[in-house]
């Protein structure tokens, strides 16, 4: 039997709170008294809740890029991800809308997205350092990818999952299809 770790148990008492009340009203001595830890075994895990929501944010993506391989492709992952983000939208929702971190929160959005496509360029080229040309296709891709599916997110993008999927594959620049596509 796996045990939950403290991080993971932290997570879950801050979702439990974030389905009933706003984000911006969740303190760090709500989210431990609502699993009976102190504020020190918080403070050991994460710097504050923004700290806790991006830790489980890049859980959730590693969970998806990890799987990448010969039977799972691209494509799925992407179908998969949009599948996640809806699966979130409401919880992902309240974070936008109730937190003075929205900001904060794409701009590290986008960097973990970037450093999984990173990983992933790398390992399909075999290379141990991409071009700054490259660099740059993944630092635009995913800002407009990150972008839209915050709008997503927040109603002012309506689309299916599929559909995001299917924008996501087909807004990726051509240079590293090669990488993903092909």
């Amino acid at each position: 039997m796996k045990r939950k770790t403290s991080k993971e148990i932290l997570a879950e008492s801050f979702r439990e709170l974030a389905a009933l009340k706003t984000i911006d009203k969740i303190t760090v001595q709500d989210i431990v008294d609502n699993c009976g830890y102190s504020p020190a075994t918080f403070y050991r895990n994460f710097k504050d809740k923004y700290d806790l929501i991006a830790w489980e944010h890049t859980r959730g993506v590693a969970g998806i890029m990890g799987r990448i391989g010969d039977s799972y492709v691209w494509r799925q992952t992407l179908i998969d991800g949009a599948k996640w983000f809806y699966s979130e939208k409401e919880y992902l929702a309240n974070l936008f809308q109730h937190t003075s971190g929205h900001d904060s929160f794409v701009r590290y959005m986008t960097e973990i997205n970037c450093d999984a496509l990173r990983r992933q360029i790398l390992s399909s080229c075999n290379k141990e350092k991409l071009s700054s040309r490259e660099e740059s296709y993944i630092r635009i891709y995913c800002l407009g990818t990150v972008s839209l599916t915050c709008e997503w997110i927040l109603g002012i993008h309506e689309a299916t999952p599929e559909e995001m999927a299917e924008i996501y594959a087909n807004s990726l620049p051509e240079p590293l299809h090669q990488y993903l596509l092909d």
